[in-house]
């Protein structure tokens, strides 16, 4: 089985703050239907009001990340069979969410 990122950033979902709620319950209920399927492996959103660091070899912390680095938004990462099913449930959270979502694969680590 693969594992998916399935992401948006902050930006993509513009929803008025009435919109909000049904959003959050219609994202929920994708989330519990993941889970209820076996899928599900963690999901969140990035604390955006806490800024990033950069932590060196060393140990030291620099406030400045790399260049161009952002992550911003939600994201969900599920274990699936094919690629057609991470298709399909990121597009029943892009329907949640009311937003497109990015789909990326991740690498298989024999050590992981």
């Amino acid at each position: 089985m693969t594992k998916y990122l399935i992401s948006f950033p902050s930006e993509a979902m513009m929803v008025s703050d009435e919109e909000l709620p049904d959003v959050a319950a219609a994202a929920h209920a994708v989330i519990e239907e993941a889970k209820a399927a076996g899928v599900y492996v963690f999901g969140g959103g990035v604390a955006e009001d806490v800024q990033p660091v950069l932590v060196s070899e060393d140990g030291s912390v620099s406030p400045q990340i790399y260049p161009a680095s952002q992550l911003t938004g939600g994201f969900t990462v599920l274990e699936i069979a094919t690629r057609e099913e991470a298709v399909e449930w990121a597009r029943k959270i892009a329907v949640a969410c009311r937003c497109s979502q990015e789909l990326r694969e991740f690498m298989y680590d024999p050590a992981s």
